[in-house]
């Protein structure tokens, strides 16, 4: 049960970074093109983190067919809930289209947040059992890689009018169940066959990558430009290196 508890303070603490950069793009003025920039480094980092940390992971626990099968489910998920988010958009009133196209913008990226989170969770909690603490590493990239999405995502939800209290209530439940998944993945996820753990793993990555080709490098590329590869490179290289020294 210490275990269990262990992760469900670590969970929470990757998913407080969520928290942190809404409260920065909701308090400060941060200009559109360092959100962007953040965004691209977030988005090298979170490459990073599913290559090393999800991906690889899930193909030496479980093998490759539990791995490209998480992988595809994740990608169709979030693939899924971003379709049904644009259908609603363009379901709303012409006057609305621009406003509903930032909000639209940045709750796909809470999507891809909560899509992401939860299964990265129950890795992270997995880790504080089967490692008998937790993943330096895997904790300090979940970490890097949630304050741009929260930035993004608050900045987008902001600029098209939508309420303080609503964007608190949706970052700080994902959040708690950031950090619920990593208790329940100490838990339960423990007894579970490798091939399972493996496909829950694996999801995150499917998740993740699809919402940065989707939206994190184009919102940001739109801005930064040519910059984009560079930043993106750098999170990168900065996520790679932090899994060198953990490793």
């Amino acid at each position: 049960m210490f275990a269990s508890l262990q992760a469900l303070l670590w969970g929470t603490v990757a998913g407080s970074a969520l928290l942190l950069g809404s409260g920065a793009a909701w308090w400060l003025k941060i200009p559109k093109v360092w959100v962007c920039a953040i965004m691209a480094f977030g988005a090298g980092v979170l490459v990073s983190a599913l290559s090393f940390e999800l991906v690889l992971e899930a193909f030496e626990t479980g093998g490759l067919v539990a791995t490209v099968a998480g992988v595809l489910v994740g990608a169709a998920l979030y693939f899924s809930a971003n379709r049904l988010l644009d259908w609603r958009t363009k379901k709303r009133p012409q006057s609305t289209v621009n406003a509903g196209d930032s909000e639209s913008s940045g709750t796909a990226l809470a999507v891809g947040a909560l899509i992401d989170g939860i299964p990265e969770s129950v890795a992270l909690g997995l880790s504080v059992v089967t490692g008998a603490s937790i993943n330096p590493a895997m904790l300090i990239a979940i970490f890097i890689s949630n304050v741009p999405e929260g930035l993004a995502s608050t900045a987008a939800m902001k600029s098209a009018g939508r309420k303080g209290t609503s964007i608190v209530l949706l970052w700080g439940s994902i959040t708690l169940a950031s950090g619920l998944a990593a208790f329940f993945g100490a838990l339960v996820m423990a007894s579970m066959p490798e091939e399972v753990l493996a496909f829950a793993t694996a999801v995150a990555a499917g998740g993740i990558l699809t919402m940065i080709a989707d939206t994190m490098i184009p919102e940001a590329y739109a801005v930064e430009h040519d910059f984009t590869g560079l930043l993106v490179t750098g999170g990168f290289l900065s996520a790679f290196v932090l899994h060198v020294l953990g490793g």
